[in-house]
């Protein structure tokens, strides 16, 4: 199963795609896309974000697709604007029909590194223990790494699961 993660961000919003096979966890892309726009015009750059990504998902074709929960700042603007950019990080998956998985960054943490505050240079060595040999694009492109093997996790999990209820029965 191919499965893409994405940092939502106004200025960079970072991507990540893996792919899974039982256990087993394989880089195939990541990168950063940049808004334009930087003069102000929100819409523009919301547009910018939307092209980008939806040309990522039309290069790398995932079949499943998570994103980073938004925390919120003492900024309320800044809140707001980093609440536009996830809109774009989940419309352009469900654009494509896929069902989105939402964690909070302290569950990706948990998940990929073992602690829920882990700071962002224990999330980056962790992602390349993940998955040796990959070369990072940048911090949020590690992340949204995280955020795609953290989902990876979950769905086996519940696989798991659902296999464990369905033999039980």
């Amino acid at each position: 199963m191919r499965v893409i993660g994405i940092d939502p961000g106004l200025r960079n919003l970072g991507w990540g795609v893996i792919d899974v096979a039982g256990s087993r966890l394989v880089h195939v892309a990541n990168g950063i896309c940049h808004s334009d726009g930087g003069d102000g015009d929100l819409a523009a750059r919301l547009l910018s974000l939307h092209a980008q990504l939806t040309e990522v998902l039309r290069d790398w074709q995932p079949e499943a697709a998570a994103v980073e929960h938004t925390f919120v700042n003492k900024d309320a603007v800044a809140t707001l604007k980093l609440g536009q950019a996830r809109g774009i990080a989940l419309l352009v998956p469900a654009q494509f029909g896929l069902a989105v998985g939402e964690y909070a960054p302290n569950a990706v943490k948990k998940t990929v590194v073992g602690v829920g505050h882990a700071a962002k240079v224990q999330v980056d060595h962790m992602v390349r223990l993940h998955l040796p040999g990959v070369k990072i694009a940048g911090p949020d492109a590690a992340d949204a790494l995280a955020v795609a093997i953290c989902h990876a996790h979950h769905l086996q999990s519940s696989g798991r699961l659902a296999a464990a209820l369905r033999a039980a029965d």
